[in-house]
């Protein structure tokens, strides 16, 4: 039998939104709940850009886009997508991720904005440049 290679790329990552290296070396690995990312918003191209701020969802224990209006826990941010992730063609798969959770921000490089309620929920672990 013999097996295919495949090797797969989409787009280049940008992370220029990293502040430094502090904390990229302790990332956690997460699941994204793909059904909470709008496409347009979070992967015109394809793939979760990094630098999304994610909160956690109470219910599934997944992660989803942070949004104050949410009433699913996604109302309180935890910190960012650490590397762009391909987005699934199907929308109720949910990619493996990394979540980074300390260290310093470039806010005016992130692919979405943070609000002052998105950043008091990080003060402490995350700092904004």
């Amino acid at each position: 039998m013999i097996l295919a290679q495949v090797t797969e790329q989409f787009g280049s990552d940008d992370q220029s939104w990293l502040g430094s290296a502090h904390g990229t070396d302790s990332t956690e690995t997460i699941v994204l709940d793909t059904s909470t990312f709008t496409a347009s918003t979070h992967y015109p191209d394809g793939y979760f850009k990094s630098g999304i701020p994610l909160a956690l969802i109470a219910e599934t224990g997944k992660y989803g886009p942070y949004d104050t209006a949410a009433e699913d826990g996604r109302g309180a941010l935890v910190g960012f997508l650490f590397a762009a992730v391909k987005a699934p063609a199907d929308n109720t798969l949910d990619p493996a991720a990394a979540l980074l959770t300390h260290g310093k921000v470039r806010e005016s490089r992130l692919p979405v904005p943070v609000d002052a309620d998105g950043k008091t929920d990080v003060a402490g672990s995350i700092r904004f440049v």
